[in-house]
């Protein structure tokens, strides 16, 4: 799924998130929206490290950087490359990403530990989604 569509969901799933938290601040919950919107989008980050794993080079990553508006707006090319695709690689490590940063905000705050795992729910529902050609 390409950035833009995440952002979209994000933003929906964010905005639902917050409105639902109430009892929070104002401010607190414009930073949580904040903070939904780039986890649904930056998430996606962890391809760089399958794709170096794969390669063994960062020359996917180098090249995204060296021509950023090529890297946003022909999102299908960017990894294709490797030769084998990356789709079981990246849902899993969305999970297991989703799981540790999960973990690790309900330790400090388990609202915003909630408001993550759904966020990165609907992330990687998405994908699937995607990935299983239902839309």
């Amino acid at each position: 799924m390409k950035s833009a569509e995440h952002a979209t969901i994000g933003v929906v799933v964010s905005t639902v998130g917050v409105a639902l938290m109430r009892s929070r601040s104002l401010p607190r919950r414009a930073v949580l929206w904040v903070y939904g919107v780039l986890l649904s989008v930056f998430i996606d980050l962890d391809h760089f490290v399958i794709a170096r794993d794969r390669t063994g080079d960062w020359s996917i990553l180098r090249r995204c950087l060296r021509d950023p508006v090529w890297a946003f707006t022909e999102q299908d090319e960017v990894f294709s490359d490797l030769e084998e695709d990356i789709d079981f690689e990246r849902l899993v490590s969305h999970a297991v990403l989703g799981g540790l940063l999960t973990a690790g905000w309900y330790l400090v705050s388990p609202v915003v530990a909630v408001y993550t795992a759904v966020v990165l729910y609907f992330h990687v529902l998405a994908d699937v989604v995607r990935e299983a050609e239902l839309l």
